[in-house]
């Protein structure tokens, strides 16, 4: 799943409204952030197998700490803390935890079953992968739920802050398109290296259009 972690970081803008909306993507998709640096320093193992499943080519053969049950509960009571010992908002813990918790709930729905409970444990999915017409309507249901909530939440300041951030949500869903419509990579380094180029480029974009928003106190 790629829209559908991307929705719910959207979604949860107005619960912590002062937060930077690129930490909330962050929170929802710690787990793809993690895992290329993962694969890169040898500690999880991904081949390139098409037709694994119907969306992607890849087979997520070990992933235990960075899509692990166990782990992402971890990863969310550190990100949340962090957060919150910085920023001094209790909801703020809640909110980036359940975020960070919530990418493995999503990838349940989506994965066929590799999902670890925790390392060396029972793996589990419900293959919605298998579809690519369920997956597409699934994730873009979700997405175009979190732009809406997001949009509602917050009111652009400038030109940048309506234009940055509506031409991030539609390039979001070229890329989703593209990975879909694409060949698979041709090599696992091309993989992470890429990974590792575009996360921080959406980051920084996430969050050069929410500082030109501001949130709407209801």
């Amino acid at each position: 799943m790629f829209l559908g972690h991307l929705a719910v970081g959207l979604a949860a803008k107005p619960l912590v409204p002062r937060l930077s909306l690129a930490v909330l993507l962050i929170a929802a998709q710690l787990a793809d952030l993690l895992w290329p640096i993962f694969v890169a320093a040898g500690l999880e193992t991904v081949r390139i197998d098409p037709g694994n499943t119907a969306v992607t080519p890849l087979d997520f053969v070990s992933y235990p700490y960075s899509h692990s049950l166990l782990f992402l509960v971890v990863w969310g009571i550190a990100m949340g803390w962090l957060w919150r010992s910085m920023t001094g908002d209790r909801r703020v813990f809640a909110v980036l935890a359940a975020l960070v918790v919530s990418h493995w709930l999503l990838d349940f729905v989506t994965h066929r079953p590799d999902m670890p409970l925790y390392p060396g444990g029972p793996k589990l999915g419900l293959g919605l992968w298998n579809s690519i017409p369920g997956t597409m309507i699934v994730e873009l249901v979700m997405y175009g739920a979190g732009i809406w909530i997001y949009a509602r939440a917050t009111k652009p300041r400038d030109r940048i802050g309506r234009w940055a951030f509506v031409a991030l949500a539609g390039f979001l869903v070229l890329v989703y398109i593209g990975n879909l419509a694409g060949s698979p990579p041709p090599s696992v380094t091309a993989l992470w290296i890429a990974a590792l180029i575009g996360a921080p480029i959406l980051t920084l974009w996430a969050w050069w259009a929410d500082t030109h928003r501001t949130a709407i106190r209801n």
